[in-house]
């Protein structure tokens, strides 16, 4: 028959099978010694699991065939090439993922998890400078016993996230499992800007790009970029950006605006000669402006040497961050991530001695020489033989250095 043993855990050996119940672990012992009774996975406590069953389904491969153009012969594209990323269902019949998966595409297809059939996609908007981008499929097919994720916040450190996708390596779907290592603007590679993000030591592959980083059965953010020639350095775009790229979407028709800025760089005030030469009281904090972009309201409003004291009612330390949460701090750029094209961010200077309320509009930056061009084509003009197109930091450069002079010859 069977026997019922209660032992305390540290007492069990290892090769007997059970359940906590408090402190205490249940062991199922068989008559028969080869045999014994496997726990079922809710029986079961494995500290740091990500229960993500449920939400496989809503998972999706984006197969992308793409062609960059050609800026040595700009009538013509480069070859084509075929690549993968990772994506994710939200409501609205839409599918998350990364701008950088769909970039020059010619034809996008999709396939679920568990379903061998692929379907052709196409893209709604996408973003750019914040890597992200929504595609959507005519397909009632795609559609039918689909569940949209919800999405979280933005999770705590030492959190357990789930990466879920499609890396390199295999073509079935793919967990790693990590902590929340950071979380601060960075440097998105893609975009050429800076934004919030997550910082993870989960594994993020080729592959994992556009996937959910999931908590609780909720998106907590996209993957998008690791730390080349580091180890388990992987970020995830947070769920504000997402929201805010949705919405920018939304309010524009389905284009995309972009994230607005001041246009202004500014300078750390943490020596303390400096902040009394700016006349700013004991205890008072910020930083000085060392530069305005023409053409923004900001340098209608603003002026050199002013000292940005607080941005939205939040004050500015000394070393140009704001509170966070917690015991946090950040660029108090993230404030201004937060903000739509055309909304009014106030602010609170000094200047010369007067403290001043201002309210400036943020709007995006438009290079003069863009940084990053996709989905493009470029222009160009020919005459006798010579090729003209628009000067774009996205040219690369001389294929050679110019030949030197040669030695005069002797007289």
């Amino acid at each position: 028959g069977i026997r019922n043993v209660l032992r305390f855990a540290s007492a069990i050996p290892r090769d007997h099978s059970g359940f906590l119940c408090g402190n205490t672990r249940v062991v199922c012992v068989f008559h028969r010694p080869a045999v014994r009774r496997m726990c079922t996975p809710a029986e079961v406590h494995r500290p740091g699991r990500v229960e993500l069953s449920s939400a496989f389904d809503s998972i999706v491969k984006v197969f992308t065939v793409s062609a960059s153009p050609n800026w040595f012969m700009p009538w013509q594209t480069k070859q084509q090439r075929e690549s993968t990323g990772s994506g994710f269902i939200i409501e609205g019949r839409r599918i998350i993922t990364n701008a950088h998966c769909v970039a020059d595409q010619s034809h996008v297809t999709v396939r679920k998890h568990g379903d061998p059939t692929k379907y052709t996609a196409r893209v709604v908007a996408v973003g750019h400078e914040c890597d992200l981008a929504v595609l959507t499929t005519d397909s009632d097919e795609f559609w039918a016993s689909t569940q949209p994720l919800q999405f979280g916040g933005i999770p705590e450190l030492q959190d357990p996230v789930a990466v879920v996708g499609y890396p390199t390596g295999g073509d079935n779907i793919s967990v790693s499992v990590g902590v929340v290592s950071r979380v601060e603007p960075q440097q998105y590679v893609h975009g050429a800007t800076s934004l919030l993000a997550i910082q993870i030591d989960a594994a993020i592959n080729p592959g994992n790009s556009g996937g959910p980083a999931m908590m609780s059965n909720r998106v907590v953010g996209v993957a998008f970029q690791s730390l080349e020639g580091a180890e388990n350095i992987g970020f995830i775009i947070p769920v504000p950006i997402i929201q805010h790229f949705l919405e920018d979407v939304k309010r524009n028709g389905g284009s995309y605006g972009g994230f607005p800025v001041l246009g202004i760089n500014c300078q750390a005030m943490e020596n303390p000669q400096l902040r009394a030469s700016a006349g700013m009281r004991p205890g008072e904090s910020g930083v000085l402006l060392c530069k305005v972009r023409p053409m923004t309201d900001a340098a209608e409003k603003l002026r050199m040497h002013d000292v940005i004291l607080e941005v939205d009612g939040q004050p500015v330390g000394n070393d140009g961050t704001v509170h966070f949460r917690h015991r946090e701090r950040i660029s108090f750029d993230y404030i201004l991530s937060r903000k739509f094209p055309g909304d009014l961010v106030p602010l609170r200077i000094l200047r010369d001695g007067v403290r001043l309320d201002v309210d400036v509009v943020a709007r995006p930056i438009r290079q003069l020489v863009p940084i990053q061009q996709y989905d493009m084509l470029p222009r160009y003009f020919i005459y006798a033989g010579l090729v003209f197109v628009p000067l774009s930091q996205a040219s690369p450069p001389s294929r050679a250095p110019l030949p030197k002079p040669p030695p005069p010859s002797p007289p």
